[in-house]
Parts: C-alpha cells; sequence; structure tokens
C-alpha cells in the first residue's frame, strides 16, 4: 500500500466517522482534500511503516481531544486487510504497521508501470512559459548562468512529469546599450590587433566594455568572415571613440565599422550560447530575441495596451508607466524623454506577448533570475497586475543566488577565455556534464552554493552524483549476476521482502510518487536530487546485507577459503524463492534512479 493509497483510505474514513455520528462536530466540508492528509514515515521505525497526523489536524474542528479522535480512526484502519496494525500514540499520532504482502506490493507497481511511476497529471492543462538562462549575448555564459540552465531544465522536466506543458524559453538581449558596449570593445580589440591606433582607432578596451580573450577571439573571427565576404572593415566610416575626463575611452558615437562588428559577432555568440546549452543537455523550444519586440511593434502595442488602461501618464517630456497603482514603490519611466525607449518597455513587451501568443499562450510566465534582479520583482509584478493578470499565479518569478567555485578549498576565478569568472564549458571540462548538472540542481536555488571540483570529479561516495549513479551501476551488476545464475523475477512473490532493509526499500519507493509531486507544486527540482540519495543509501544498504546471488554460485570452482566459507555460513544466503523477490525489488530500485536521474538530465550508467 502507498503512501496516496494511505491518504485516499483516511479520507474515506473520515467521511465514513462523519455520516455515522462518530467524529463529534466534525461536518464533511470540514475535511480537507486527500492531498492535504499526507501520511509520514516514522523517524523510528518501531513506530511503524507510517504515521498520519489526520485526528490532530481535526480535532478542534471535531470538537475532540486528538486521542479520542484518533482512536475510531486507527479501528478503521485496523479493519484494512493491507494493515497488520494501527497504534494510537503520544497526542494523538496513528502509527500503521503494513503487512509484508501490502507493504512489497509497490516492487509490482513499479514494475508495471515502469517510468511512468510517480508521474501524474495534476498540472495537466496549463501551459507554463519557463524562461531561464537567458544571459546577454556578450560572452560565455557564466558559473550563474550554468546554474540555471541545470535548475531550469530540471524544473522543465519536473512540471512536464506532473502533466503541465512546458515551453523552455531562452530570451536572448539583442537590443540595447550591452550590445553597443559589446561592439565598442571588439572593435578596440580588433583595432589594437592590426595596429590602427595612429589612424585614430582606440586600441583599448573601453571602460565600460567586455574583457577576456573571448573578445579578441570574437573579433578576429568577425575580420576573417568580413574579409571572406569581400568586405574592408578599415574602408568603413569611423569616428574617434572620445576619452573621459580620466582619460578612458566612451565611444557613444556609432560608426559603420562599429555596426559592422554588432551584426556579425552577436550571431556568433548566439550560436556559441546555443552550443554550450546543447552540450549541457538543455534543449530550448523558443529562442526569443529581444530585437523582435521593436521590430514587430510589440513594445508600443503593449504600451497602447497599459494606455488604454489607464495605467500610462505622460510627465517632464517622458511617457510613464503608474505602477505604485499596482504595488510597486515608484513609478516607471518607459519613454524617455529623448524618445528612446527604456529597458522596462521591452519586459512589458516581452510578458504580454508571452500571455498572448496565437500558439502556446501561457498561463503562467515563470521567470529565473539572477540574485542581481531581486529590485526587479516589484515593477514586474506590478506589471503583471495592470494587464488584469493575478501576481505569483499568472507571473510567478524565482531569482537564484551566487555559486562558488572551489578546487583544493580555495575560490576558482580564472577563465582561459573569459577572464576572471567561471564560464559552463569552464566547469563541464573540469567535472563533465553529468557531475555540473547534478551538483547545481541538488541544492535550493534560493541558497548560495559551493562546489567542490576535486570532489566532483571524485569516485568516491562523498561524491553525490557518483553516489547516485553507482547505485543504479550496482542494480545492472545484480542483473547481470542474476541472469548467469538462472534466477527469474518475473514470477516473484514480493511479500518475501520481510526484512527491515527490505522494509527502508520498499518505504523509499513508496515516496517517489509524492517527491515528484511536491517538486513540481514547489518548483523545486532539488527535492528530487535528495529522494534519490536516500534511495541509494537504502539501497546501497540493502545490497551490503541482503544477496540476490548465493555467494556459493560466485564461485562454481569452490575456491573459497575457510574465512569466506564461514562469512558464507553467516551471510543468509537466500532460497531460489527470495532470491527472486530481491532481484525484484533490486529491479525496482533500479527503474525509480533512472527515472530520477532523468528529471535532472543525468545519465544512468550501467558500469562504473
Amino acid at each position: 500500500m502507498s503512501p496516496e493509497a494511505l491518504s485516499e483510505l483516511i479520507s474515506k474514513i473520515a467521511h465514513e466517522l462523519v455520516a455515522e455520528g462518530k467524529a463529534g462536530q466534525l461536518t464533511e466540508d470540514l475535511i480537507p482534500p486527500v492531498e492535504k492528509l499526507a501520511v509520514m514515515r516514522p523517524k523510528d521505525r518501531a513506530h511503524g511503516d507510517w504515521a498520519s497526523n489526520i485526528a490532530m489536524q481535526l480535532a478542534k474542528k471535531a470538537g475532540l481531544k486528538p486521542r479520542d479522535l484518533a482512536e475510531p480512526f486507527a479501528a478503521a484502519l485496523a479493519a484494512d486487510p493491507g494493515i497488520k496494525s494501527v497504534e494510537v500514540a503520544g497526542p494523538g499520532f496513528i502509527n500503521i504497521t503494513l503487512d509484508s504482502a501490502s507493504a512489497a506490493a509497490i516492487v509490482d507497481t513499479v514494475l508495471e508501470q515502469g517510468a511512468a511511476f510517480g508521474r501524474n497529471d495534476h498540472l495537466g492543462g496549463q501551459t507554463l512559459n519557463l524562461e531561464f538562462v537567458s544571459a546577454n549575448p556578450t560572452g560565455p555564459i557564466h558559473i550563474g548562468g550554468t546554474r540555471w540552465a541545470a535548475v531550469g531544465d530540471s524544473m522543465a522536466r519536473v512540471l512536464e512529469a506532473n502533466g503541465a506543458k512546458v515551453v523552455r524559453e531562452y530570451y536572448f538581449n539583442d537590443h540595447g546599450e550591452q550590445i553597443n558596449r559589446f561592439a565598442k570593445s571588439l572593435v578596440a580589440a580588433w583595432a589594437h590587433d592590426n595596429n590602427l591606433g595612429d589612424k585614430g582607432y582606440q586600441t583599448e578596451t573601453p571602460f565600460d566594455g567586455y574583457k577576456g580573450a573571448y573578445i579578441d577571439e570574437i573579433a578576429r573571427r568577425v575580420q576573417a568572415e568580413a574579409e571572406s565576404d569581400g568586405v574592408d572593415l578599415t574602408a568603413l566610416q569611423h569616428e574617434d571613440q572620445g576619452l573621459n575626463e580620466n582619460g578612458e575611452p566612451v565611444g557613444e558615437s556609432d560608426s559603420e565599422v562599429r555596426e559592422e562588428f554588432r551584426k556579425r559577432a552577436v550571431p556568433m555568440m548566439f550560436t556559441e550560447i546555443q552550443k554550450s546549452m546543447k552540450d549541457f543537455k538543455v534543449n530550448f523550444d523558443v529562442w526569443f530575441h529581444e530585437n523582435s519586440l521593436y521590430q514587430d511593434g510589440e513594445v508600443d502595442k503593449a504600451i497602447a495596451e497599459l494606455r488604454e488602461r489607464g495605467d500610462i501618464y505622460e510627465k517632464d517630456g517622458a511617457t510613464w508607466f503608474e505602477s505604485t497603482k499596482h504595488g510597486d514603490d515608484k513609478d516607471r519611466v518607459i519613454i524617455k524623454s529623448n524618445g528612446e525607449f527604456a529597458y522596462f518597455a521591452a519586459d512589458i513587451a516581452y510578458y504580454w506577448n508571452k500571455r498572448h501568443r496565437p500558439q502556446s499562450p501561457a498561463d503562467v510566465a515563470i521567470y529565473m533570475l539572477g540574485a542581481d534582479h531581486h529590485g526587479y520583482i516589484g515593477r514586474m509584478m506590478a506589471m503583471c497586475e495592470a494587464f488584469g493578470d493575478k501576481p505569483g499565479e499568472n507571473m510567478v518569478i524565482l531569482i537564484g543566488q551566487l555559486v562558488n567555485v572551489l578546487k583544493d578549498g580555495k575560490a576558482v576565478r580564472m577563465s582561459k577565455r573569459a577572464g576572471n569568472v567561471v564560464t559552463i564549458d569552464d566547469l563541464t571540462e573540469a567535472v563533465g556534464v553529468d557531475a555540473a548538472r547534478y551538483s547545481l540542481a541538488r541544492s535550493d536555488y534560493n541558497s548560495p552554493l559551493d562546489i567542490d571540483l576535486n570532489l566532483l570529479a571524485s569516485h568516491t561516495n562523498d561524491n553525490p552524483v557518483y553516489y547516485v549513479q553507482y547505485a543504479h551501476a550496482r542494480s545492472c551488476n545484480v542483473d547481470r549476476n542474476a541472469a548467469d545464475a538462472g534466477i527469474d523475477a518475473s514470477k516473484a512473490d514480493p511479500s518475501l521482502l520481510d526484512t527491515a532493509v527490505d522494509g527502508e526499500v520498499l518505504a523509499a519507493l513508496a515516496q517517489w510518487p509524492a517527491t515528484v509531486a511536491q517538486a513540481g507544486d514547489l518548483r523545486a527540482p532539488h527535492r528530487v536530487a535528495r529522494y534519490l540519495e536516500d534511495l541509494a543509501a537504502a539501497y546501497h544498504k540493502w545490497y551490503n546485507v541482503e544477496r540476490v546471488v548465493p555467494m556459493a554460485l560466485t564461485d562454481p570452482e569452490n575456491r573459497q577459503s575457510d574465512a569466506d566459507r564461514e562469512a558464507l555460513e553467516i551471510a543468509k544466503n537466500p532460497s531460489p524463492e527470495r532470491a527472486a523477490a530481491r532481484l525484484k525489488l533490486n529491479d525496482a530500485v533500479r527503474t525509480v534512479i533512472v527515472a530520477g536521474l532523468d528529471l535532472l538530465g543525468v545519465s544512468a550508467p550501467t558500469k562504473m
């Protein structure tokens, strides 16, 4: 019997007790929905397989003491054929012990449903637009964006496992001042590389520009591409970038040469980012270009919509969004007095676009933003409300915290290409995609994260991804040995799984559906990783205590020493029937580990 089945049984009993007048003042409408009647795994196994606090939950509504309400619940539960015993403990907890057949039934359920076990449809009918990473196309993906790649893709997989339609989206910021600074940096690198300082070009990186070996690399690629197309960059119009009062280049004026670098370099970075994401096993459904919002008139349409709703006004020659009407701390400029759009104008248009696309309009727009974007929440939620939507429901903003990369106990900062940062390629080169994804997704994104490169590269049980993957590899090895020994699990009787360690693994398997549902509802993929580590721990303990293949069959030439023969006598070699049951349990564990790792985008190797 699964925890979900127990919750349904408890709900059924609650309604029956009300109908029979055995629940005091409790009425049908006061009984919470079944999903609110969760059962728990007791920390002390002496207290049973599962525990419920239903009596404590409903006692006040019933006008009874918790223990007085618990007694009729316990009596009704004890009458169920799948339950061995029920005990009321403490202030009113109901401790439940299943009979062995009922507890072990989860094994057949897992194997019958396979990869579908744990998946549900309770988010079905919803389209969730999940935007994540969305780094500016001005350099490689840094470690913060890499965390969002791992968390975001895992979250999408978890939400899909709960029945939602998820649109994975990358917002490509290819409009605005950051692109101009990127182009200026490339021109300076190109001018320096070609000794063009004496021709009026600024050869130093602009004070607000981008640095790193990748800038020199992209500049050379642009020059090579331009020359291949017959374009002489030095023949294009150039205007002196100028210096500020500190003697630093500012370069505010446009020029043909800068535009040439912009139009060629931005697609190069776009392609590079797409490749990095694909190599990291993250596949986006939509690559949305910010520039399209302006080209397609989406910004004007969204502002017109807010104006019609009475949330736009003019002041000091600028156009303002009256966001304070909707809870923001101040109103926001969306068109400057010089006629240029403020950055927030694109945010307004982008949200409106997500919610009203002809194909796959989003019921919920989920934004995954970095720690430095916390100040954006107020204005974004105000804009959501101004459009007639519900903040926190139609718009959800998740803020991720910083990542520190350590090696030999010291912070790692230098990247070969990007300067004083760690990039996605640096991380995967050091530890591999699986370890990188798992380590970044296994912790709550609301908390800062330290990741240790030495640990993630190690093949020890201290490395969490290795620990889980090794459990899977072990289960595959058990299968291979069982096949050699002629053990067949197809007609095994799971009720023979009656030892304490069997029970721990069975209980862990039974908690998988609830874990998937909670991870989806709370948008917390790290719960999947922590569950897998708990399941792996239970499995490793089980593996070390109970054998599937009798030890004698692993040494057909009888080469054991006296000590080995003594250990063989102590070890409880299973009967053929019990061996088959254990093999079935082994296979159920393997099935769930594969499913869990898949939700994290991590492979399940068969050998390690």
